[in-house]
Order: C-alpha cells, then sequence, then structure tokens
C-alpha cells in the first residue's frame, strides 16, 4: 500500500461520492462514483451505502479512508444533522463506518475537509496567517485556519444574521430560490463578509462550492480588506480533503503505536540495565566481603605468629 493514497468519500445530502485519491498530487487517482444518498438517510442506511461505494472500487485492506459529513463532528461523533436524518445525532459514525466497511475510517466536517484540501493543494498553499474558507451552496460551510492548522467546526453559516442562520439569508441557494440578480445577491455576500472580517481578521478568504465556478460575476463587487478569491479544487475538495485527513490520521496512530513500542522497549532495557547493575553490585559485594574476610584471616595468622615468635624469644633468654 502506498502512503501517497488514501480513498475519500464525500457525504451530502443528496449524492454520496468517493474516489481514490492521489495524495502527492492533490487529485483524483480514478474516476469519481456517485450514489443517491439514500432516503430516509438514517446512519445504518448511509454506512450501507458507503460499503457498497469502497467495495465498487476494490479498495485494498489497509488503505485509510476519510469520510466528510455535513454535521458538526467531535472526536468522529456526529453532533448535528443539518442535512441527513435526524438520528445522525450522537452517532459515532468513526466507529459505525469502520465497522460496517471493515476499513479505519476517519469522518470530519465536511466544509472543514474542503478547506483542508484547499490549504494543502489549492487556494491556501502555503499561507500563513488566518485564512477563512466558506462554502457557498443548498447552506454555507465554513473552515477555519491559523497557520495552516484547523480551527474544527465553526460552522459560520449557522451564526445569528437577519432574525435567522446566515445562510437562509445568503446561501446559493437563496439566490436560485429568489431569482436575485448577481449584484442583489453580492449585496447580500458584502454584509455577510463583512461580519466575518469583523469578527475574525482573516488574512485570506477563499470562497468554494458549486458557484465559485462564476466568481468572475460577483467576487469582484465585494468590497473587504482582505483578499477574497475562489477555490481552486471545487467539486473534488470534499473527497481530496476527507483522503489527506485519513491519511494523516492513520499515520499519527501508527506514529503513536510506535512511540509506545519504544517507550516498552526503553522501559524494558532500562529494567535490564538496573538488573545487570544490581546483579554487579551484588557481585562485588560478595568480592569485597570475600577479601575482607581474607584479610582478616591473614592478620589474625599474622598475629598468632608473631605471638609464637614472641614465646619463643622469651624462653631463649
Amino acid at each position: 500500500m502506498s502512503s501517497t493514497t488514501a480513498f475519500g468519500i464525500d457525504i451530502g445530502g443528496s449524492g454520496i461520492k468517493g474516489a481514490p485519491v492521489d495524495l502527492k498530487a492533490g487529485e483524483l487517482a480514478a474516476d469519481r462514483l456517485r450514489i443517491p444518498t439514500p432516503q430516509p438517510s438514517t446512519p445504518e442506511a448511509v454506512a450501507d451505502t458507503v460499503k457498497e461505494l469502497l467495495d465498487s472500487f476494490g479498495v485494498e485492506r489497509g488503505m485509510p479512508v476519510g469520510v466528510t459529513f455535513p454535521a458538526v463532528i467531535q472526536h468522529g461523533v456526529a453532533k448535528t444533522a443539518a442535512n441527513v436524518d435526524k438520528s445522525w445525532i450522537d452517532t459515532d459514525a468513526d466507529a459505525l463506518f469502520t465497522e460496517r466497511t471493515g476499513h479505519d475510517v476517519f469522518v470530519v466536517n465536511d466544509a472543514d475537509a474542503a478547506g483542508i484540501s484547499e490549504m494543502e493543494f489549492g487556494a491556501g498553499r502555503g499561507k500563513k496567517g488566518v485564512v477563512l474558507m466558506t462554502t457557498l451552496g443548498t447552506g454555507v460551510g465554513s473552515a477555519l485556519f491559523v497557520d495552516g492548522r484547523l480551527v474544527p467546526n465553526t460552522e459560520l453559516g449557522h451564526i445569528p444574521f437577519h432574525g435567522d442562520a446566515a445562510e437562509k439569508y445568503m446561501a446559493e441557494s437563496v439566490r436560485e430560490r429568489e431569482d436575485l440578480n448577481w449584484k442583489a445577491w453580492a449585496e447580500r455576500l458584502q454584509e455577510y463578509y463583512s461580519l466575518l472580517e469583523f469578527l475574525f481578521n482573516p488574512d485570506l478568504f477563499i470562497v468554494g462550492g458549486g458557484v465559485s465556478k462564476h466568481h468572475a460575476k460577483f467576487l469582484p463587487l465585494l468590497d473587504l480588506r482582505a483578499p477574497i478569491v475562489p477555490a481552486d479544487l471545487r467539486n473534488e475538495a470534499g473527497i481530496i480533503g476527507a483522503a489527506v485527513l485519513a491519511r494523516r490520521a492513520e499515520d499519527e496512530t501508527i506514529k503513536a503505536a510506535s512511540g509506545k513500542g519504544r517507550k516498552k522497549a526503553g522501559i524494558a532495557a532500562e529494567k535490564a540495565e538496573a538488573k545487570v547493575e544490581k546483579a554487579s553490585t551484588k557481585a562485588d559485594k560478595k568480592a569485597e566481603k570475600k577479601s575482607d574476610k581474607a584479610a582478616k584471616k591473614a592478620r589474625k595468622d599474622a598475629d598468632k605468629k608473631a605471638k609464637k615468635s614472641k614465646g619463643s624469644d622469651s624462653k631463649k633468654k
């Protein structure tokens, strides 16, 4: 198994997409497969679809698998359910997918995965400071990075705005539903991004989602202090980001296990060394005792001899 390959799966409200990813090139290593999201999208039904997708690629055992999910994900557990069945709340998604597929599966928030891919291979590559990525689609996702490190689960599309969640006012789906022209939509985006700029003072905004391919029609209309640029990876961002995360998680697990093994070996070596030292000290003490005993005997014999010699001299006189 190559350390430059992992498998990424992007779970959405309407479709579940997946493909192997070349982590060196930052691109799909094969054409992606899309399977409609089961309805209702219960944990069991989605897990079966994820298994079906993996089986269709014949993914080898041991290859790490990353999965994006439209929810707050804390330590592999889904804490919300934006566009999937509410029964996902408090489901251990990591454990469910791992058990169902037989692969080590690592789950991440969908916008965070898109952000990871952009920071690794796209518009945020090599950028320091604060980078804030948003995805404009059915809702609004966000991914916040500080010096390249992810601050997970920011969910800035759900901050209160005009009496409701921000995404209810300025998502791409709202533009389509209300038939807003680009200028009218940009005015709503200006309000939203101005608020984010006030809160986080980012060094760079990255805008993703399918609408980002039309970035020339609305991004130039925004007036912000920070540069705002379109995402590079677009629809493949979630799959690539999930694969990057899976490989990182796998490497960290191996490193931790290796460190534990080295620590165990170190402790064993220390114990062996202490045992040898103890044996050596014991031997030294035994030899010292033997030497003291011999010296004592020699002094006793010498005293005896001296007394005998003295007695002999007295008789001669």
